[in-house]
């Protein structure tokens, strides 16, 4: 059995072209994931069968295909060519096209393999563009407190849909609406400072034909050695073009990868050096690679204990300041012998019997 359209959208099969729109307008709304973070999952499944739904019905090709066969035929494709021919033309091969008022155009690709619906995202976004032709059940939909007063020539439904996609797609950050992206590093890159370039699709609105369209842009981020993770680079208006004429700042937030040897630690860095026994008590020699390629060796004469550490200054992280870095600090694990035999157990008694221990 296949989906119910008419029953998703709330309306009757007898249904028009603006209780079609006010249906989707509301439900839309009401069920945007990003208005349902306890259960999102569950939203969004509801959130793209009413995009589905609004995509099929108010295409009317699409419409008169799907009340004959039904969901299963619409996204089965084109029967043969006798089925089709009630309809003039045939089955639509290509895609199909529902208008609004206002110049809002939503294409919708099915092609002769059946309908493929359309990314929700996509159509609400469209659709809201334009508010879908008049806002009554647009701020019904959403919580009081919202006027719909005009200020300075502006409606409140025009502040509200600034704010909505604002949340949805960014953040306000001191009256910018911002868009963030992570930019994720080595330690050795954060370390020796680097170059990257970063390509983002921003999606701007044609004045013209009041169509988004997306465009690339190349963003240079200039990371400078020892900078820490967290740190942000903002872009201003390199981001989408929003309904409300505003366009959105990118922030790229600087990102740390996991090392395999070294923490850090703010300025200093950390590392965990495995001594056995032996080396804990009679010294031990080793050599650490840093983070610039040079060997550092490291060395001990005095007995070290299971969790001492050793500080090595200016062997961390490059600070501010480019006459000193941070400090290096080294933690001592120490591994036993997992059984001895009793000839080494005697040659360990002769041997510590006389030493002094801490009290």
């Amino acid at each position: 059995m296949g989906k119910d359209y008419y029953k998703i959208l709330e309306v009757d099969k007898s249904a028009d072209e603006e209780q079609l729109k006010k249906a989707y307008r509301k439900l839309a709304l009401k069920w945007h994931p990003d208005r349902h973070q306890t259960d999102k999952e569950a939203a969004e499944i509801k959130f793209k069968e009413i995009s589905e739904a609004f995509e099929v019905l108010s295409d009317k090709n699409k419409r008169q295909i799907y009340d004959i066969y039904g969901e299963e035929g619409l996204k089965a494709g084109p029967p043969p060519s006798d089925a089709g021919a009630s309809f003039p033309g045939g089955f639509p091969g290509g895609a199909g096209f529902a208008n609004f008022p206002g110049g809002t155009t939503f294409t919708f690709s099915s092609g002769a393999r059946g309908f493929n619906p359309t990314d929700p995202d996509v159509i609400f976004k469209q659709f809201f563009s334009n508010f879908g032709g008049g806002d009554d059940d647009f701020m019904n939909a959403f919580p009081s407190g919202f006027s719909r007063r005009s200020r300075g020539g502006k409606s409140s439904s025009d502040d509200f849909m600034s704010d909505f996609f604002s949340r949805s797609r960014g953040q306000e950050s001191g009256g910018a609406i911002e868009v963030k992206h992570t930019l994720p590093l080595t330690l050795e890159e954060i370390y020796k400072g680097t170059t990257k370039k970063l390509k983002v699709t921003r999606k701007l609105i044609d004045s013209a034909t009041n169509k988004v369209v997306p465009t690339d842009k190349i963003l240079e981020i200039n990371v400078r050695p020892g900078m820490k993770a967290g740190s942000k680079f903002r872009f201003p208006k390199s981001g989408d073009e929003l309904p409300n004429g505003e366009t959105q700042d990118i922030v790229v937030v600087l990102e740390e990868k996991p090392h395999s040897i070294f923490k850090r630690d703010g300025d200093d860095l950390r590392i965990t050096l495995t001594l056995n026994l032996l080396e804990a008590l009679a010294g031990f020699k080793k050599t650490i690679q840093t983070l610039d390629g040079r060997r550092l060796a490291i060395s001990d004469t005095s007995v070290i204990k299971p969790g001492q550490e050793q500080r090595f200054s200016n062997e961390g992280m490059p600070t501010k300041d480019p006459q000193r870095k941070g400090d290096l600090v080294v933690k001592y694990d120490i591994k036993f012998p997992t059984k001895l035999s009793e000839s080494q157990k005697n040659t360990l008694k002769s041997a510590l019997q006389d030493v002094n221990y801490e009290s």
